[in-house]
């Protein structure tokens, strides 16, 4: 059964669309306290729920196909503030405090992980990239 616009758009209830992306939902994931990006992940939902249940940011990995919990290993962990679903319910936003260092699998020049995965601009000018400041 479909479900129209209004179901989705005008409820309350959660009914994330994960069949849409053959099972996965793009996350943005933000810092809470300073609105910055830190990464894009997916999630399936196995995942969401582990997410959900922890507050731990979860994700499902499309290059390793696992679930993987951010941080386990290196320490780095996601505290979920809040989840924000959008319009369609096909793509989420999960505010989170870091718990430790960055979330980047790359290290800056002082050798730790970096904050964020986008770590780079476009110079416009230069047509190149910049690196942003840590």
């Amino acid at each position: 059964m479909k479900i129209g616009n209004a179901e989705l758009e005008e409820t309350d209830e959660l009914n994330l669309q994960f069949q849409k992306r053959n099972g996965l939902l793009p996350v943005a994931v933000q810092e809470t306290s300073t609105g910055q990006i830190l990464m894009l992940a997916t999630v399936n939902k196995e995942a969401f729920e582990i997410s959900i249940k922890t507050r731990k940011a979860t994700f499902y990995s499309t290059s390793r196909n696992e679930i993987w919990t951010k941080g386990l290993t290196s320490g780095n962990t996601l505290k979920i503030d809040n989840i924000l679903v959008d319009c369609d319910q096909d793509a989420l936003v999960y505010q989170v405090t870091l718990e430790k260092g960055g979330v980047c699998h790359t290290f800056n020049q002082k050798g730790k992980n970096r904050k964020a995965c986008f770590y780079r601009k476009i110079n416009w000018t230069e047509s190149k990239l910049d690196f942003i400041e840590e």
